[in-house]
């Protein structure tokens, strides 16, 4: 079977059924089931502390306004550590390498910051598409690059992350491929490369 490096972004299927929503919807698997003890579970007090850390993390430097967006962005933090975490494990598939799942999420939050921004403070948000002190024969150029800048910024910035994701996981192909490759031409080299990919 000849496979090409990027054979390892493809989404795993089983009897041609992708294996995606199963791995995006392992997460909630992890979390306990309600009971009569739910409240004194070891384990939901450490998920409670967790949750309530990264919440206090991420709405510590927005005002009271923001913490409206707490509960979404705490779920959407979790959610992402849990897909990448599980993606670490061998034989695993990790969703954030597709531009598609990076996509699906960029796009509904960008748009809701943007809907939000232009609602409550419209003359502030429509004021960031025309830096002060533009020349005036600038200004309907200016006004159209900004109007561009801001509709592309999801697209970019999706592109962007898969990017980075896709180009770690292909060091790690390429650098374990080289180790097993050499292993046994030149043995030295190849701890030497093993130890590379053990550090990366």
């Amino acid at each position: 079977m000849n496979l090409s490096f990027f054979d390892q972004f493809t989404s795993p299927c089983l009897l041609g059924i992708p294996l995606i929503l199963l791995s995006m919807l392992f997460p909630a698997l992890l979390l306990p089931a309600p009971d009569n003890r739910w409240i004194t579970n070891r384990l939901s007090t450490l998920q409670l502390w967790f949750s309530h850390l990264i919440t206090k993390q991420l709405m510590t430097p927005l005002n009271k306004g923001g913490h409206k967006w707490a509960l979404i962005l705490t779920s959407l933090m979790m959610f992402l550590l849990m897909i990448n975490l599980l993606g670490l494990l061998p034989y695993t598939f990790t969703p954030t390498t597709q531009l598609s799942m990076n996509m699906a999420l960029a796009f509904p939050l960008w748009l809701a910051t943007l809907l939000t921004g232009l609602r409550n403070q419209p003359s502030i948000s429509l004021g960031h598409l025309l830096p002060e002190g533009t020349p005036t024969p600038l200004i309907p150029a200016l006004i159209l690059i900004e109007t561009t800048s801001l509709l592309i910024r999801p697209l970019a910035l999706g592109v962007r992350l898969t990017a980075n994701l896709t180009a770690g996981h292909l060091l790690i192909q390429l650098i374990s491929t080289a180790t097993t490759a050499l292993l046994p031409i030149i043995p030295a080299v190849s701890i030497l490369t093993a130890s590379i990919l053990l550090l990366l």
